[in-house]
């Protein structure tokens, strides 16, 4: 069994090394050299270099920071400790390949083989289960307290102010659409990546300690639960069942996370073929 659990997570953290790389190879030797600011924190970092002799690199980890802090407050370390491994890459990573500089100076190639690459890093991230930091914590930690808030819609808002800023800091409206294009395909890759068709897992859970199980799938999948009061047949006792719906590719992720907390857990899991709600279709959208 610790031989296992020591599998995965080196498993875990060749998944991260390698998408940090990726990462850093879009913001090296795409996007910064070309004054394409990509949205969240590195898009920040790009612009504060322009203003510093600090390496880009460096800018986004000195943000991340306290920002880290934020989400080890909120979500504690089993969370925080791989964000913060793939934060330390990124910046080195970043930080060396700087001084090789464009690839193309051609802005839309630039801008979506950036977003593309940045997209496959971040899906590996986020199957890997941690973040890249920055956006990713803020928009978790201000859901906690504002659920109605849509997850999409909070990037949407804070990508738009930092394109926004590239435009005021560059003058240059062209490079504000490039970077506009790089938000969008990075979006589009990602998601293709992490969710692919529509199909998803529909399972069923009993257990006899949700609450720790309940928070964890909270925090590590941003996904919420339906709780269904049940009681058992032979035993007459009140039960909680947890109806969860997953993308195909979480799945793995709740089931570790129900194995870690549960040994003895009953799971139902189906298919489900079409999911309408935040996060998946939109039920009022006609189809074609």
């Amino acid at each position: 069994m610790v031989i296992k659990e020591v599998v995965k997570r080196v498993k875990c953290y060749v998944i991260l090394t390698v998408a940090a790389a990726i990462y850093a190879v879009a913001i090296s030797l795409f996007l910064d050299p070309n004054d394409i600011a990509p949205g969240g924190v590195t898009g920040i970092s790009i612009l504060l270099n322009r203003f510093t002799s600090i390496p880009t690199g460096t800018i986004n980890m000195l943000i991340n920071i306290p920002i880290v802090l934020l989400g080890l407050w909120k979500f504690g370390w089993r969370f925080i400790c791989s964000t913060m491994y793939t934060l330390a890459l990124i910046t080195v990573f970043i930080n060396a390949l700087a001084a090789k500089g464009a690839v193309t100076d051609d802005l839309l190639i630039a801008a979506v083989i950036g977003g593309a690459l940045i997209g496959v890093a971040l899906a590996f991230v986020f199957v890997a289960g941690a973040t890249t930091g920055g956006i990713d914590i803020i928009v978790k930690v201000v859901r906690t307290k504002r659920k109605h808030l849509k997850t999409n819609i909070l990037f949407l808002v804070f990508d738009s102010m930092v394109i926004l800023a590239s435009w005021i800091v560059f003058q240059d409206l062209t490079v504000a659409f490039y970077a506009g294009i790089a938000v969008v395909t990075d979006s589009i890759v990602m998601d293709k990546i992490l969710y692919g068709s529509d199909e998803a897992k529909l399972t069923y859970i009993i257990s006899t300690n949700p609450e720790q199980m309940k928070q964890r799938i909270f925090d590590e999948l941003d996904i919420t639960a339906t709780i269904i009061t049940a009681r058992g047949a032979y035993t007459n006792a009140p039960k909680e069942l947890l109806m969860i719906v997953t993308r195909k590719q979480m799945y793995p992720k709740l089931e570790e996370i129900v194995k870690d907390e549960d040994t003895s857990a009953f799971m139902i899991v189906s298919s489900a073929s079409e999911i309408f709600g935040e996060g998946y279709k939109d039920i009022t959208r006609e189809k074609i």
